[in-house]
Parts: structure tokens; C-alpha cells; sequence
């Protein structure tokens, strides 16, 4: 029941992130503000008489101890804004959470950047992301991201199959997997990184939670990469968020003659800082590169012997299958199964005109 008191204060109608803050900063605790006089209440600077009204009236007291439940049997953890472990990046936004749900493990003093982009990605975004998500991960930068299908989910994976910690920002409960294919990425996440929400334990992952959602991504990094994006996407309202709070904005450039490129040019044409290699984002952000990583380090996970074979020969850049059979000592049948295997573990990709890469 550690957090019993501020799980009763946020669920206070009338009382959001920044009323939260005024009364924490004013009584010391949620549980002073809690027990306050409705005069004494209504007397700090930016608290309304509605919301002093509503902590007086409000019953917090079932609410408050089921979410402690909540907590306890999901395996959660909780952050508030008093502990040390609450990440100085995001306190320093106008509206930061009071507190927020946490699994997996979280050190807010690491390097971070943000990659986000469309959940209708092209092979290009999703081989682009899954790249510059491993290519940060061997320069031991964290990559954030939202979990989302498409590019957030390739960013994901590209770190954590480096060897890299990933941060994934929910828009629903800590508890809930959304989008439900990502349960593989939801529980490696919890081992090898982290998942936060603001959200209450089970909520829903509701259209309006996402652009809230946003604002924490873009807080968590030193810088927001944008990969792929139409003209409405969300992640434009990252990249705005992004620069309301002074991080810098990348961009990978598009393909023109399609409508999911023009956000993500259009941030170009504004002065979003071109990234073709992950060197673009370290010099700008002034983090020192490490030793270079070459694809030809024998991979952390098993290989069968044709597996590995295959594997070799595609870390040198990407190959039509004819040209695979031609270089390997392999069947044509045995490249295809072999392939295939190597597609489902998610170590390699096809590309358009069966052609294979590392992922």
C-alpha cells in the first residue's frame, strides 16, 4: 500500500498532473493534501474551488486500494515524482505524471533517443528502423519507442536483438499487451528494458491516450528520430512535443512520390536534421561513438549450421535467393527452408524482388 495515497489524490476528479503537483509541492505528501480543510486547500496558488471541493467530497478509499491490488499482483512497480529513480528528462516538463507504472527496470540516467514513425510502415521504414534501432543499440544508446505496430515495433526489435535496452511508452495499463501480437516484445521488453504508463493498472488503450502518451517518449530521450510518416500521423505530434521541449528532431528522408513520406519530409523542410546513418544523430547529440560492431560477430542466439551459413553471407549486404544458392554449398530446397527459419526467429527480412537482409 505505498502508493495508496497518491492512487486515491490522482483519482480525484478535478485534480490532473500540474493541480497534482501544486498540492504535493504545497503539503509534502499526497496523504496531507488528502486530509486538508476545504479553506486551506482552495488557498494554493493555482488550485481551483471545484477541485478543493471535489478532494474534500470525493471517496477515494475503494478505488485506491483496489489499484493497490492491482499493482501488487501484476508484478508492477511504481515511480513517483520524489524518488530518485523518476527520470530528471521528464521532470522537467510543464505537465509530468505525479507518478507512473513501471515493469522491467529503468535507469533514468542513460542515453536515450526516441524512434517513432508510421504503423503502416513500407519494407523500406521497417528495414530502416530495425537498422538505426541496432545500430544505436551497439553504440550503447537506449531506444524508445511506443510498442506500436509498424515502425515503433521494428525499433524495438532492431535494439533488443543487438544486445541493447529498449524503453516502451504505453498508451493503456502497464498490464494490458497492446497491440496483442507483440506479447514476444511486451515480456522481452520486461527483461531487457522497460514498459512505463501514467495509466491506471487495465486501461484500455483508448485513441485519446496516444497524443498524451507522446509527450513522455519524446521526454525520455536526448532526441526524437521520426523514420516514416504521412501527413497525420501521430509521430508528428512526438516530433511537436519533441520540440516544445527542447530535444532535438530527426528524420529520415522518404520516398516523394509516396503519401506516407510527406510528414516525415516535411519535418526536413522545417529543419529536422537528415539522418542516413546513426553517426547523423550521435555527432548532433554529442555522444561518442564506441568501438564499431561488424555484422560478422557471430550472433548471441543459436544457428544450425545452414543457418549460420546463410546468415555469413547476408551480413555483407543484401542477396537475391538465386544468387544465395549460387554462393552457398546448400540445395535449393534446403535455402528456402533455411530462410524461412531464419525469417521466423526474426534475423533476417525479405525484400522486395526476393531479396534477403540482416535485420
Amino acid at each position: 500500500m505505498d502508493h495508496y495515497y497518491w492512487f486515491a489524490l490522482k483519482s480525484v476528479p478535478q485534480v490532473g498532473n500540474v493541480t497534482f503537483l501544486r498540492l504535493l509541492a504545497h503539503f509534502g505528501s499526497p496523504e496531507k493534501a488528502l486530509s486538508a480543510p476545504f479553506d486551506e486547500l482552495a488557498s494554493v496558488k493555482g488550485v481551483s474551488a471545484a477541485a478543493a471541493r471535489s478532494i474534500v467530497e470525493h471517496d477515494h478509499r475503494s478505488g485506491a486500494e483496489a489499484e493497490c491490488e492491482r499493482v501488487r499482483t501484476s508484478g508492477a512497480q511504481v515511480v513517483d515524482i520524489l524518488s530518485e529513480r523518476y527520470p530528471r528528462l521528464l521532470m522537467q516538463i510543464p505537465d509530468p505524471p505525479p507518478f507512473f507504472y513501471l515493469k522491467g527496470s529503468l535507469d533514468g540516467s542513460e542515453a536515450a533517443v526516441a524512434m517513432v514513425g508510421s504503423r503502416h510502415a513500407s519494407q523500406y521504414g521497417l528495414c530502416t528502423a530495425t537498422r538505426l534501432g541496432k545500430e544505436l543499440a551497439e553504440q550503447g544508446v537506449t531506444v524508445v519507442s511506443g510498442m506500436a505496430r509498424g515502425i515503433d515495433t521494428a525499433s524495438h526489435w532492431g535494439c533488443l536483438k543487438a544486445g541493447g535496452r529498449s524503453v516502451a511508452v504505453l498508451g493503456c495499463g502497464v498490464d494490458v499487451i497492446y497491440p496483442p501480437e507483440n506479447d514476444t516484445l511486451y515480456r522481452t521488453l520486461c527483461e531487457q528494458g522497460a514498459l512505463i504508463s501514467e495509466f491506471p493498472m487495465g486501461t484500455s488503450p483508448l485513441p485519446e491516450n496516444f497524443p498524451r502518451r507522446n509527450r513522455i517518449i519524446s521526454a525520455l530521450a536526448k532526441g526524437v528520430l521520426v523514420v516514416e510518416a504521412g501527413e497525420g500521423s501521430g509521430s508528428l505530434i512526438t516530433a511537436q512535443y519533441a520540440l516544445e521541449q527542447g530535444r532535438e528532431v530527426f528524420a529520415v528522408p522518404g520516398n516523394v512520390t509516396t503519401s506516407g513520406s510527406r510528414g516525415v519530409n516535411g519535418l526536413i523542410k522545417q529543419g529536422a536534421k537528415l539522418v542516413e546513418r546513426v553517426e547523423d544523430i550521435l555527432e548532433e547529440l554529442a555522444i561518442e561513438p564506441l568501438a564499431t560492431h561488424p555484422l560478422e560477430k557471430p550472433p548471441s542466439f543459436p544457428l544450425t549450421p545452414q543457418e549460420a551459413e546463410l546468415y555469413a553471407l547476408l551480413c555483407h549486404g543484401a542477396l537475391q535467393i538465386d544468387d544465395i544458392i549460387v554462393q552457398c554449398a546448400l540445395t535449393a530446397g534446403e535455402v528456402s527452408a533455411t530462410l524461412l527459419r531464419l525469417e521466423m526467429k526474426g534475423i533476417i527480412i525479405q525484400l522486395p524482388g526476393k531479396r534477403f537482409a540482416v535485420v
